[in-house]
């Protein structure tokens, strides 16, 4: 396990010499958007633990700004490890944590601020994606697209963001994965002493709920086991550190709810490291 944190860290350490983006919570939905012509680039490490077994993945994504209310993203993984039996699950806001590469559009449609450093905002989001596999868990994987919207609260000292989203996989040789409605919600707050201006450090720390509804995989047109869905619900805490152009962000989900449907792999925990700069 030590030598996948090893490459964890390399991966992660070459990304210093680019440009990445980061603000918020690593695995609830969020609202802001890169002010335009913003370039971004962001680095992720993470990993999935089930009973059994575990990943381990690298993710880059990068991020324009087309206007200061419409930007896209495009992101692509280094699988390290796999999992033989993979959660239908999205596991970050900004990125998929499986082996799939997505673009996708953010449009925040509302903004409204109020007061100093206050503002109320919604976003939608509108993705496609294409898998770097050709079976995961043991059935063929397709093309997929996902769409989410959120809203949300921010100020100097609380965030706040609700969220949902949904994801469909098309079929792919008479097999198709199940999809996934979602939803999510984040509180974030920042202390006091780290309101002060660069140089001083600027930390935020988050509470993250994730819910899932997976849908049972097909074939020919048949469910596997049942037309009834898994439930999994899971909760955890993040750090969000913040220094001139520099962020770094830590975040861990634990299940707290898992009433699955058979053949399902129940979840340990799931981690997240992630390195950024931005314009």
């Amino acid at each position: 396990m030590k030598k996948y944190f090893l490459i964890l860290g390399i991966g992660l350490l070459t990304l210093y010499q680019v440009k990445a983006q980061g603000h918020g919570p690593i695995y609830g939905l969020q609202t802001p958007t890169l002010a335009k012509g913003g370039i971004n680039m962001n680095a992720a490490g993470m990993s999935i633990a089930t009973e059994d077994e575990a990943s381990y993945m690298l993710r880059y994504t990068f991020f324009y700004g087309i206007t200061e209310d419409l930007q896209v993203t495009f992101t692509t993984p280094t699988v390290i490890e796999r999992l033989e039996n993979a959660p239908r699950t999205r596991g970050n806001s900004m990125m998929p944590s499986n082996g799939d590469i997505e673009a996708a559009l953010w449009y925040r449609f509302f903004s409204n601020a109020f007061g100093v450093g206050k503002r109320f905002e919604s976003t939608a989001i509108l993705g496609v994606s294409a898998p770097t596999e050709d079976v995961r868990g043991q059935v063929n994987v397709g093309n997929s697209i996902h769409g989410a919207i959120s809203t949300g609260y921010a100020s100097r000292t609380w965030y706040a963001w609700l969220g949902g989203g949904y994801q469909y996989y098309f079929e792919k040789d008479n097999q198709q994965l199940g999809d996934l409605p979602y939803a999510s919600m984040v509180i974030g707050y920042r202390p006091n002493i780290f309101m002060g201006d660069y140089p001083k450090p600027d930390w935020r720390i988050f509470v993250e709920s994730l819910a899932e509804f997976p849908g049972d995989n097909k074939v020919n047109g048949q469910f596997f086991s049942t037309d009834e869905r898994s439930k999994k619900v899971l909760v955890g805490p993040s750090i969000l550190g913040l220094a001139g152009p520099w962020g770094i962000s830590f975040g861990a989900l634990f299940p707290v709810v898992q009433d699955l449907i058979p053949n399902t792999p129940r979840e340990k925990y799931r981690v997240s490291l992630n390195i950024s700069y931005w314009l």
